[in-house]
């Protein structure tokens, strides 16, 4: 886990630029701007202003004190996904050793950029990511948000993507460092322009060519972004689920499957007439909730959510199939007014 600077520590952040892809963002890029000024001396932002229609790119004007330069996006090329074109566009304006890539929504706690890049000398490593701390305010948030860290930990564990096997790759889009060369060694954003799950895919893109990769949880790197209902957990989760089965229904049906065998099973032997089987499946129930500890220890909630994992992860089956269901009537994802087409499947 990586923690922000102690005591103030100020760093010289001159060959470093941030690039901030934006869309309708105005509730927050404040906040996420005011920050930056936090990170140390020298440092460059570039926000990339595409297609807002509720005033950010006014927002994000009125930050002062931040060496800012604004881009306003209006067009779409066909088969782009719109963060990664305006990714493209605001990465031609870097022109310092390291880029960061930052969401809109996410707020930097004092000295993490300048701790980072430390990180990424020191270590050798070339491409850094970090997966935010997420909002936990309301009952669906603290029911459903850890899970998300816990289910990316199971698809992509960090051991094997911090490995050298450039088989496993990963990565946290809200907050990425790397090594600006990089970018131009894979053919910049246009090498990936329409993947949906763009962290990880830039992760692959980018250790293929030989590069050392990082990715790691930080209490310092905070996510803005609210879920108030089920309906927008349901939706974040169901834009892009799909997408990490490949479209495949023969992985949905396997990841139906042992979701079933893994949470629901355990929790079905609790109510057998067998008594040794009830037994087994206490101890089934109790090792289950056990692996999702760390994660609940991680955002300080009580063990007791782990009882309700066979809850949680028949919600988030229920998102999955959802997803596929959306892919399979034409609707690959959607995203703030955007929606990308089945037809349209570039990866």
């Amino acid at each position: 886990m990586l923690r922000s600077s102690p005591g103030g520590h100020f760093y010289d952040l001159g060959d470093v630029t941030v690039v901030i892809p934006a869309r309708d963002e105005a509730g927050v890029i404040g906040q996420t701007l005011a920050a930056l000024k936090e990170q140390g001396g020298g440092l460059r932002v570039v926000l990339v202003d595409d297609g807002s229609t509720d005033g950010t790119g006014e927002a994000a004007g009125r930050v002062e004190g931040l060496d800012l330069t604004l881009l306003r996006n209006e067009s779409l090329p066909p088969g782009w996904s719109g963060k990664l074109w305006a990714l493209e566009q605001g990465v031609a304006r870097v022109g310092t050793e390291y880029t960061v890539l930052l969401d809109a929504d996410i707020l930097l706690q004092p000295g993490v950029l300048g701790v980072l890049r430390e990180k990424m000398r020191s270590e050798g490593i070339q491409f850094a990511s970090l997966m935010a701390s997420l909002r936990m305010e309301n009952f669906w948030e603290r029911l459903l948000m850890p899970a998300f860290v816990y289910f990316f930990k199971m698809l992509y564990p960090f051991a094997l993507s911090n490995s050298p096997d450039r088989r496993f790759a990963a990565a946290a889009g809200g907050c990425i460092m790397l090594e600006t060369r990089l970018l131009e060694r894979i053919g910049g954003f246009a090498a990936i322009h329409g993947a949906l799950i763009d962290d990880c895919t830039l992760a692959k893109k980018v250790k293929a060519t030989g590069a050392r990769t990082w990715i790691g949880l930080s209490r310092s790197v905070v996510s803005l972004r609210r879920y108030d209902t089920l309906a927008d957990v349901w939706d974040m989760i169901a834009r892009t689920a799909f997408t990490q089965l490949r479209y495949s229904a023969w992985l949905l049906a396997l990841c139906t499957l042992l979701m079933l065998i893994l949470f629901w099973l355990p929790a079905a032997g609790l109510f057998a007439s067998d008594e040794g089987v009830t037994l087994a499946a206490a101890w089934a129930v109790l090792l289950m909730a056990g692996t999702y500890m760390p994660t609940l220890r991680f955002y300080g909630r009580s063990a007791a959510w782990g009882l309700l994992m066979p809850v949680i992860a028949g919600a988030y089956l229920a998102m999955t199939w959802s997803s596929a269901l959306r892919y399979w009537r034409g609707e690959r994802s959607r995203w703030k007014g955007r929606v990308y087409s089945s037809e349209d499947d570039t990866g």
